[in-house]
């Protein structure tokens, strides 16, 4: 996969899904590495359901880091692995505020040291809450689509983030992993994806 077709195809996406950003709620740095938590091994959808409750509750680092533990394990039980996710959250809060004087931090070393974020995570978290492309998001839409389309062979997000950053153009560093999330759930769904309306098929190594 070029530089050249990598650019049609990510113009090509941003026509399809104009509309393709973050699905997250949030108000607040925080608010969204809450949310970035709770979405591991869980939709988008369920996490939006479940905050409103959890930050009515919880509002600021300080409140999360002093919360009764029992009572953060059930506001986000609907989001599943809630016993580890409250636990993380907590330790992650309680970190921010004592080391990082009650701000989200916003390089990838600082927030790739709280409990519960990893590189994913901060990638999120630094495009969405700080407007800084440091790196690309790989989750499991952004893994599929990489794979398929040829740019990467790779299995690891790790992995898989490097070879991305080699041929995306810098400019569309903080538009990809929306376009690839949006094109994952509407057409290159992982089961019985939609290859003949796929506005990229062209592209598709298995049409070539």
């Amino acid at each position: 996969m070029n530089k050249t077709n990598i650019k049609k195809i990510i113009e090509i996406l941003k026509n399809s899904y104009p509309d393709a950003k973050c699905s997250l709620d949030f108000a607040s740095p925080f608010e969204l590495v809450v949310a970035v938590m709770l979405s591991a091994q869980c939709t988008d959808e369920r996490v939006n359901l479940t905050t409103p409750n959890v930050f009515s509750r919880y509002s600021s680092p300080e409140s999360f880091a002093s919360a009764d533990l029992s009572e953060l394990e059930k506001l986000i039980h609907p989001c599943g692995f809630y016993r580890n996710k409250a636990k993380n959250i907590k330790a992650c809060a309680q970190k921010i505020v004592t080391v990082f004087h009650g701000e989200v931090p916003h390089s990838m070393e600082e927030l790739t040291s709280l409990p519960g974020v990893g590189r994913k995570s901060a990638n999120v978290i630094l495009l969405e809450a700080f407007h800084i492309p440091y790196g690309i998001a790989v989750d499991t839409h952004a893994k599929r689509i990489s794979n398929r389309l040829g740019i990467s062979k790779e299995k690891t997000p790790e992995k898989i983030e490097q070879d991305l950053l080699k041929v995306i153009p810098k400019e569309s560093i903080q538009d990809i992993n929306h376009l690839f999330v949006w094109h994952g759930r509407k057409c290159c769904t992982a089961r019985n994806p939609k290859c003949i309306s796929c506005p990229i098929q062209n592209f598709c190594p298995k049409n070539l």
